[in-house]
């Protein structure tokens, strides 16, 4: 390699870096914008993520704050939350933006629709938890609390527990993505992944039993959808490396 081939190796690199950083720049500027918008909301927006939970609590019930900066912290953390979902379209466009000329175009194929998609089924995933998958559960759970203990949750507490909810389905919704990119990648093949059902539907309920609470409702409001968004994927991996391909 001549002294010009590696000025020019290094030249490319380093406007690279440079996009790279202009990406994320953007992507670190909407998200502060996002969440400034929000901040005046942040009570507001916390009643709305608390809905499920005091709909399920007897009339009259509250949650409570054990620590200090508890009742600020919470809200704010939820509001940087919902800044980002909102804000993860543009995320994924600055990503885009910034892989797509080292693409083929057969990948580029696949790949626009891998990204659409894979944001809307994971707010999907939010969105199926939230109106779905809390009402049943919070009821579920408070149906057993003994008449001599009063129910109130630490507001601190319920913010961890939903978070992990909300990544645990929006993950699990990601499940076709997963099948897609498995099949074009070559790594298995849409028949191995069918005779791999049995251990797929096993896996389901272990992850539920992991990552849900250790109650039977939770577990099968996750191992289910799991399952169909498996075959789901299986139904979908070839259409799209046929689309991909033309």
């Amino acid at each position: 390699m001549t002294d010009q081939d590696k000025l020019s190796t290094e030249q490319g690199f380093i406007s690279h870096l440079l996009e790279l950083r202009s990406r994320l720049i953007r992507a670190l500027l909407a998200l502060i914008v996002v969440f400034l918008c929000l901040m005046p909301f942040t009570s507001a927006i916390f009643d709305l993520l608390a809905a499920p939970m005091m709909n399920a609590l007897p009339q009259g019930a509250k949650m409570i704050a054990t620590g200090v900066i508890t009742p600020f912290m919470v809200p704010v953390k939820i509001t940087l939350l919902l800044a980002f979902v909102l804000t993860l379209p543009y995320v994924l466009h600055q990503a885009w933006a910034f892989i797509a000329p080292g693409l083929y175009a057969h990948e580029k194929n696949l790949v626009v629709p891998l990204i659409v998609s894979s944001s809307i089924l994971f707010f999907i995933g939010m969105a199926f938890c939230y109106f779905f998958v809390f009402g049943v559960v919070f009821q579920f759970i408070n149906q057993f609390a003994p008449q001599t203990v009063s129910v109130a949750p630490d507001i601190e507490s319920y913010y961890s527990f939903v978070v992990t909810m909300f990544l645990a389905f929006g993950v699990t919704f990601e499940v076709p993505v997963v099948v897609v990119v498995l099949v074009w990648m070559g790594l298995v093949t849409v028949e191995k992944l069918k005779q791999m059902r049995r251990y797929v539907i096993v896996g389901a309920f272990v992850v539920a039993a992991i990552v849900t609470p250790p109650d039977v409702m939770s577990q099968l409001l996750l191992a289910i959808p799991l399952c169909l968004l498996y075959e789901l994927g299986l139904l979908a991996a070839p259409f799209f490396i046929k689309t991909a391909r033309e």
